[in-house]
Order: structure tokens, then C-alpha cells, then sequence
């Protein structure tokens, strides 16, 4: 017979979130299922290791990107990318799930040699977090060049009062766990479906490699 011990209230979800994410674990995170209907496996920046690009390529397999906190890309002067596009594919930029999105540059630390190795992101990624924990000292472009491999996104300035994507969800979860404002995110697909992993396998593979699932909606509740 299950206990109450088998279903932790939305509280304890966020509390063992936080705890992890401040131990350098990654948790996986479900939206919502009117929003994208996708679970991201969510990094603390600094804590990503060569062996966790690998992780997210492997077992994730979405997009690998780096989110900053609103006041942390004004500082380094980080656009969206459709206010830089003068093509007309970026207009009418309708989306399904939300009213813009989060994109900014892609970028390679300029010590990187191609960019997209798993020791090169890892590299980009953790400086990354070196320049949100201290933007105003930090020399951006005398550290970075664009265009490269990892993605940034710019988090809404209000965090999860002005929207609910991952890109916001993952900074909340970083601030409340006293990090620097920098995630990384990346989709988790199905293999056999070629769509978003469904929910209930995300809480599998968590459940599997001892890992933190949360619903988007209690992060939101705990935490907005």
C-alpha cells in the first residue's frame, strides 16, 4: 500500500529542487501541458562538467542552452535574437505556446577551438555562470565570440510573474537556491515517439537515476 511518503507534497518537490540544484544536481521540470508539454533537464551553470553536456546529448537530447536572468543579459547587452534579424522570416514570429521567444546570441568561450565538443561547451557553459555571479566586472565579449554552440536565453524581467517557460522556471530555481542566475536547459524527446518525452517516463528516468521531477505549476506556486 503507497504512504503519504510516496507522494511528497508540492512544498517538499520544490524543497528537494532546491536542495539538489544547490548540490549541483540537475532536475527535470514539466512546464505545463497547455504551455510546451515538455520536461528540461535543468543545470546549475557552474556545476556542468563534460560529462553532463554528454548526459544532455545522450539522455536528453533537446537543444542545450544557457538562460540568464533579464538583469544579467541587460548588463552584458544581450538582445533577443529577432530584434537582430532583418529577414523576413522573423516576422510575425507567432508562437503556440507563449507570446515571444527567449533566444539571444549563441556564443563559444574564445578558448574553445570548434565549440561544440563536450569539454568546449562545458567550458562556455561554466564561464557563463563565472559572468552572471559578477556581471558588472565581467568582460563579456573579451570572453566570449559570436556566432557559436551554446544558446542563450533571456529570461523575462519578472521572472515567473511575466512568464512561465522553462528559461524563467530554471533561474527562479537558481535564485532560490542562492546560485548565480545562469541554467542551462535542454529538452527531454522520446526516441520511439519522436515528440517530447511524456511525463510519466520523465518521473521514470528520475525515479531511475535518483533525480528531482517538479511540475512547473508548483515552482510556480512556491516560488512566483
Amino acid at each position: 500500500m503507497s504512504t503519504s511518503d510516496d507522494f511528497p507534497t508540492a512544498a517538499a518537490s520544490i524543497d528537494h529542487a532546491i536542495t539538489a540544484f544547490r548540490e549541483g544536481q540537475p532536475v527535470l521540470v514539466h512546464d505545463a501541458a497547455d504551455r510546451e508539454g515538455e520536461t528540461d533537464l535543468i543545470y546549475p551553470a557552474g556545476a556542468v562538467t563534460p560529462e553532463a553536456v554528454a548526459r544532455m546529448r545522450n539522455d536528453a537530447g533537446g537543444l542545450v542552452c544557457v538562460a540568464l536572468a533579464d538583469s544579467v543579459a541587460a548588463t552584458f547587452d544581450l538582445p533577443f535574437a529577432q530584434e537582430l534579424l532583418d529577414h523576413p522570416t522573423a516576422a510575425d514570429h507567432e508562437l503556440g505556446y507563449d507570446e515571444r521567444s527567449s533566444f539571444s546570441l549563441t556564443v563559444n568561450h574564445r578558448d574553445t577551438y570548434t565549440g561544440i565538443t563536450d569539454e568546449d561547451r562545458a567550458l562556455t557553459i561554466t564561464a557563463l555562470a563565472d559572468a552572471a555571479a559578477d556581471p558588472a566586472d565581467f568582460d563579456f565579449a573579451g570572453s566570449f565570440r559570436s556566432p557559436g554552440h551554446v544558446h542563450l536565453l533571456r529570461a523575462a524581467p519578472g521572472l515567473l510573474a511575466d512568464r512561465k517557460g522553462h528559461t524563467e522556471l530554471g533561474i527562479a530555481l537558481a535564485e532560490a537556491a542562492g546560485l548565480p542566475s545562469a541554467v542551462v536547459v535542454c529538452e527531454m524527446l522520446d526516441d520511439e515517439t519522436g515528440l517530447a518525452r511524456s511525463p510519466a517516463d520523465a518521473r521514470e528516468y528520475a525515479a531511475e537515476h535518483d533525480l528531482v521531477y517538479v511540475e512547473g505549476r508548483d515552482l510556480v506556486e512556491q516560488l512566483g
